[in-house]
Order: C-alpha cells, then structure tokens, then sequence
C-alpha cells in the first residue's frame, strides 16, 4: 500500500534516520466517553480504518462522515529494533487534546489542533511488535479552542467549515542519541551580512562539539565549531561570499536565493546527532510608511488562502497540490499569499522558501473571551512562532482577525490588553517580522493599519479612499462600518494595506461571493480590474490581499475552485496585476 504524504514532513529541520507512520490504522468513534473507562489502550479491536493523516471528515480518510464525533481513537502495531538510541513519535498536528498509550501504558498528553509535538516513547517500548492507541477529543461546540474556519455549529454556515478533528498531519518516528539538538532559531542580518543562530540543546554534554557548515548551490561558505556548554549555545557567523555581487544572495519572491546549512554534533570523534537546513537573507521593515523588503519600497500583490484541498480538507493530498498551488498563484502576478485561520504545513513553507512567495501567516480564531480560550490561544502562538521561524517566506504575523473572539475590543480594555499582550509577546519572540494586532478594523499597537473592504465599484473605492485622513482614523468600509482602531488607539502613520477586497461569485453556483455576482468570465474580468486598479491608484496604499485563492465549500469567489481547478486564464489575471 502506498503511504500518503510520505515526504520528511519538516525539510528545515531534517534528519534521514526516520520512519513515516502514515497509513491506514484502525479507529473507532467514543460518543458514549467509554474508551478510558473500560481501557481500551489493553487491546480493543477497533471496527474501523483509518487513512492518516487525513481526518475522518475527509474523504480521503476512506471514512468521510461529517456528523459530530468529539472523541475518536486510533491503534496500529509498531514494530521497534530497540538499540542504543532514544525513540520519539512526532505528530505534526492533531486537533485537539491528545492521550498517548504505548503497550497499555500512558504516555503523556497535549493540547493544540494545529503545532506539532513528540513524545519519547523508548522506555514504553518491547524489542518487536509494539501497541499504540491514541485518544482524541475535540469538543465540536467549544468556542475556546483555537478552531479558526471550523464551524461550531452542527453544519457548516456563512464562512466556517467543516470541522478536523484527530490527526491532519504526518506521523513519524526518530531515532535520537541521548543527546542531541532539539530546535534551531536562524536569524539573519542583510545590514551586516551575518546570521545569529541559537543552537537548542535537550541535555549539556561534556567535551562536546557543534559544528555547523554553510554552503550556497553546492559550495561551502563557511565551516564553524563551538563547544557545547549549555543547553542553548548562540553565535552569529558571517556569511559573506565575494562571487555575490553584494557579498550575500538576497532571498526575494522574484530571486528566492535559499544558503544550505548543516548541524552535526560530535563527541570523542563519533556524530551524535545530524540536522539539514536553511536560510534566506532577507529582511522585511518599515520607513516611511511603506513597507520594504531588503531595503527596497516593496509594493505586496497578495492572495487569500484558506488551505483547504478538496477531499482532503486541511490536508493536501500530496506535495504536488503545494507545489501547484504556488506556481499557479506566482503565473497569476502575486508576489506572496495571507495563509488566513491556519498553521500550514511545513511543507508548504517550505515550497514557498523555495519557489519565492512571500506569507502572511495566521493563527485560528478562538470565538470566546475568557482565561481558558487566552491561555490557549498564547500557548499555540508561541509553539507557532517556534515552529514557523526559519521560514524567510514569513514576513508577517497576523495575531487576531476582524476581532473574532474578542468582539467587544473596540471598547473593551481586556480585549485590548489581549491584542497588546500578543503584540509584545510575539515581538520579544521574533522581532524580525511585522506583526498585526486585529487585522480589518479596530487595531490596538500594530506594525500595519489592515483594512477589509468588499465594495465592487472601483470608481466608488477610489473616491472613497482619496483622502487617507479621513480614512485612517474612521471607518472606511461602507459594508461593515468598524473604526479602523479601536477606542484609545489612532493611526500613527503605518503602511496601509487592503488586506481583504473581491471575493468575485459566479451566478451559476450555489455558494456565495460578496457583493453581486458575475454571469460571464469578461464579467469577472472587469469588475477585477476595476477595484483592483483603483486600489492601486491609491499612492498611500502598499498592497493588496484579493479573496481568494480557491472555493471553500459554500463559498465560491475562488481564482480556482474546490479542487484548484483555474476557473480563468491565469495570463489574464497576471495582465490586470501588474497593470
């Protein structure tokens, strides 16, 4: 049987010892919350199958059932050659609350639907054939859960869908030394044509080396030691080269130059441990109110993407989806996308590095306001950030959207200090990307002013948003009048961007689209070029974010429909951009 996905699921943190445990595994529903109860981790058969890592929802799963199931198990047999190695399970992401048995034994639990986690298992394992269950609850209805686009109805409505619970991204295992690297953070430096890297260890080793080797297409740069005598070792390297015109490869969407590096760990002459990556020198600021990439006024041509992909829901079928989906959006003119209520795939990441597309990314909403939905809300976040960091595509972190969970933060003091504790917060993480407090309207402390506005006449938008005073500091959607900031907040001359408009429908579709709908491609076409030509007459505006890259279910204003089909000649679209 062909493994899905059966791609290393993390090629900026690559080791080549691994196994892929994608594949089919026997699952069961737990309605009744019997699983626990009556120890089904002992060696219940299960009466189902299950294809990970697609969700049961997902057709692709081989189960397809929409209906609210909120604990769900899943078994398969592990066959383990026990050596001198530790063994870790990693999970890149399962939604939500996750219990982890081995051979009938507990191994340790986690919350989070969207960040990936490990587990070492090596104490819980038999030399042979091992048994893993795995308990997984997602409670449909509850609102503190990050959840983003799935609905906490019983169906899907306006623009929430379908729901993912259990595992949505890869399993695999690792076989680790008793000492070895746990996470790097690459930061890199244009200006001074350096990287800092912090080196995050899982234990102190005696006499023990890191070495670290840079190399750009093949030829080595730069070949560093240091000794390891703490659990986080940080050091900044230069990475000059004088076959660059300017010393450095610039990573941009139009050149995405990508240096490889390599960390090895080395005691008494042995390797210990060996991770693969990369990095792009890159840099994304602000002056003048215009947002620059490398030091250079950088006009951002971004689309909405949810990352839905057809009958695999929040999971693509394949790399080649990725890979489609980015070369289709760059065809089309867009130099980068806005990853909208979703923590993507690494892989997809990683293709972005790769083929040049800028990102914004975002984490899923939660839709209360309480201490549980904040405590779990920030603790995604910062594990997001983690994860996320070494990805040059990153340029922007949007940390809430049009004040979903916190509804009340126009004027809510609580809700503010949320938005503003998320800002400091993500900033002393990373302050190398711009951040967004509450993108749409009624923005606290923001890098940029993000403004949504559907109106379909271009000729009224471009009246409308002619004198940047006026709009700045009001409400400037006439379809959804929120100030842009929220009570106590003004604008203090921020880059402005129009980070959601279109959203174009066809009449002969059931969905829905905003504003009227259009009969005919030519239709389409013109109303496109009208609204975004006069967005882009605007000299205060820096950008756009058109909704979007592809139908969702009901919703149906996608450039590609539910199986990122085009629905129109990419060249078209491309003329009209760059116009």
């Amino acid at each position: 049987m062909n493994i899905p996905r059966n791609e290393y699921p993390r090629p900026n943190f690559k080791r080549n010892n691994w196994i892929n445990l994608n594949g089919e595994w026997d699952f069961e529903f737990d309605d009744a919350n019997l699983g626990e109860k009556e120890k089904w981790f002992l060696g219940k058969q299960f009466s189902r199958k299950i294809l990970v890592p697609f969700c049961y929802q997902s057709k692709l799963s081989g189960i397809g059932d929409r209906s609210v199931h909120d604990i769900v198990w899943y078994h398969r047999k592990i066959n383990i050659n026990k050596n001198d190695k530790r063994i870790f399970i990693n999970f890149g992401a399962v939604d939500y609350f996750t219990k982890l048995y081995i051979n009938g034994n507990f191994v340790g639990s986690h919350k989070g639907g969207h960040i990936a986690f490990r587990f070492d298992i090596t104490d819980f394992l038999n030399d042979g054939e091992n048994d893993l269950y795995l308990r997984v609850e997602d409670r449909s209805f509850d609102c503190t859960q990050p959840r983003g686009k799935q609905t906490w109805k019983v169906d899907n409505f306006a623009c929430w869908y379908t729901r993912t619970t259990g595992i949505w991204q890869t399993v695999w295992l690792e076989n680790l030394d008793d000492f070895h690297l746990e996470r790097v953070k690459i930061t890199t430096d244009i200006d001074n044509r350096t990287i800092e890297v912090e080196a995050y260890f899982n234990n102190i080793l005696e006499n023990g080396l890191l070495e670290v080797e840079i190399s750009f297409e093949g030829k080595k740069i730069k070949k560093f030691w240091t000794e390891i005598k703490q659990k986080r070792e940080k050091f900044i390297l230069d990475v000059c080269d004088d076959n660059a015109q300017f010393k450095i490869y610039y990573w941009s969407p139009e050149e995405p130059k990508l240096y490889d590096i390599k960390f090895r760990i080395i005691h008494n002459g042995n390797i210990k441990d060996e991770v693969e990556s990369y990095f792009g020198m890159r840099k994304i600021s602000i002056r003048d109110g215009k947002i620059l990439l490398n030091n250079k006024e950088y006009y951002q041509k971004l689309i909405l993407d949810q990352g839905y992909y057809g009958d695999g829901l929040l999971t693509a079928p394949s790399d080649e989806w990725f890979v489609e989906d980015i070369k289709k959006i760059k065809d089309m003119g867009f130099n980068g996308l806005r990853k909208h209520q979703k923590i993507e795939d690494q892989r997809f990441l990683y293709y972005c590095d790769k083929y040049g597309l800028l990102v914004w990314a975002e984490m899923p909403s939660t839709y209360e306001f309480n201490d549980i939905a904040i405590e779990n809300i920030i603790y995604e976040w910062q594990e997001a950030v983690k994860q996320q960091y070494n990805h040059p595509c990153i340029i922007t972190w949007t940390l809430l959207n049009e004040s979903w969970g916190v509804n009340e933060i126009y004027n809510n003091k609580k809700q503010q200090s949320l938005a503003n504790a998320l800002y400091f917060y993500i900033k002393a993480l990373d302050s190398s990307r711009l951040l967004i407090s509450n993108d749409g309207w009624e923005h606290t402390i923001s890098d940029i002013l993000t403004i949504h506005d559907y109106i379909e006449d271009g000729e009224i938008f471009r009246k409308l948003y002619l004198e940047k005073e006026k709009i700045v500091n009001g409400a400037a959607s006439i379809i959804n009048p929120k100030f842009n900031f929220a009570e106590g907040y003004k604008y203090e001359g921020q880059p402005v961007l129009l980070s959601e408009y279109g959203g174009i429908a066809f009449s002969n579709v059931e969905g829905w689209g905003y504003g009227n709908k259009v009969r005919t491609e030519e239709e389409f076409l013109e109303r496109f070029k009208k609204i975004t030509h006069a967005i882009m007459d605007i000299p205060y505006i820096c950008g756009f974010c058109y909704t979007q890259l592809t139908d969702v279910e009901q919703e149906m204003n996608g450039l590609m429909d539910w199986y990122h089909k085009m629905k129109f000649d990419p060249e078209k679209i491309k003329k009209i951009i760059n116009g």
